[in-house]
C-alpha cells in the first residue's frame, strides 16, 4: 500500500465525517430554534350560547400580524362528485384583515381574532353564541411561517349539559409541539434522538477506523522498504 494511496483515503475518511456532522447539525438546530405554533391539549367545553375562544399561539412569541392566518375544521372534505367544491373557513385572515369571501355562511359574523395580540403571536380564534352544530376539530394553521410546526388542533364541545358561562376558554397550553395530531412533536424529537445516536456511533467507529490507519502510517514509516517492494517488477 502506498503513501499516496494512504493519504487519499484518509482525505475522504475526513470528508465523509465532515459531512455527517454537518447533517447532523442541520437536523438538530431548526428543532431547537423554531417558532412553534401551539394549541390545546384539553378540549374546550362550552353550552350552546356560549362565546367561546379556541386557544392558540406562537412560542416564542412571534408577530404575525403581517402572515396569513387559517382556521378551518380539518375533518371537512370537499365534495368529491363537484369538482369546483372547496372546504371554506372558519376565519380568514389574510393582507392584515379578514377574508369573508371564503368564510363558511354558519360563521359569518360569529368569528373574531384578536387583532392587537397577533404582534405578540395571539392567533386564538373567538367564536360567538356556539350551537351544537359547532362541535368537532378546528385547526389553526400559518401558511407561509418559516417553521415545521405551522399547525395545531384545538377541540370544540358544545353540551347543553354545560353550564352557560359569558365567555368559555381553557388556559393556554403548552404542550410537545403537534400539527394534526398530539404526538407529533414527540414523535420528531425521538427521531432526532435517534438520528443523533447513530452519527455519533458511526462518529465513534470512524475514530477508531483513523487511528487504524494511523498506527499502519506509522509503521510504513517504520518500514519503509516494505513499500519499495511493492514498487519493484517482478523478474522474469
Amino acid at each position: 500500500m502506498s503513501l499516496n494511496n494512504f493519504y487519499f483515503k484518509d482525505f475522504s475518511f475526513f470528508s465523509l465525517w465532515t459531512f455527517l456532522l454537518f447533517s447532523a447539525l442541520s437536523v438538530w438546530t431548526p428543532v431547537q430554534g423554531d417558532v412553534l405554533v401551539i394549541g390545546s391539549n384539553l378540549p374546550i367545553i362550552a353550552a350552546p350560547g356560549d362565546d367561546v375562544i379556541l386557544p392558540c399561539h406562537l412560542e416564542p412569541a412571534f408577530d404575525v400580524q403581517g402572515l396569513t392566518v387559517e382556521w378551518s375544521k380539518p375533518d371537512l372534505k370537499p365534495d368529491p362528485s363537484d369538482r369546483l367544491s372547496r372546504v371554506e373557513y372558519v376565519h380568514l385572515y389574510r393582507d392584515r384583515k379578514e377574508v369573508p369571501d371564503m368564510k363558511m355562511a354558519s360563521y359569518f359574523r360569529r368569528t373574531e381574532l384578536f387583532i392587537d395580540d397577533m404582534k405578540h403571536g395571539n392567533i386564538s380564534l373567538k367564536i360567538l353564541n356556539v350551537s351544537e352544530e359547532d362541535n368537532g376539530r378546528y385547526r389553526c394553521f400559518i401558511p407561509k411561517l418559516q417553521s415545521r410546526v405551522k399547525a395545531a388542533v384545538v377541540e370544540l364541545v358544545v353540551d347543553s349539559n354545560f353550564a352557560k358561562t359569558s365567555t368559555t376558554e381553557t388556559p393556554l397550553q403548552t404542550p410537545d409541539p403537534q400539527d394534526t395530531t398530539p404526538t407529533n412533536g414527540r414523535s420528531r424529537v425521538a427521531v432526532v434522538i435517534a438520528v443523533v445516536t447513530v452519527l455519533l456511533v458511526l462518529t465513534l467507529a470512524g475514530f477508531a477506523a483513523y487511528f487504524s490507519r494511523h498506527i499502519f502510517h506509522q509503521t510504513l514509516k517504520k518500514h519503509p522498504e516494505d513499500d519499495e517492494t511493492e514498487k519493484q517488477p517482478l523478474p522474469v
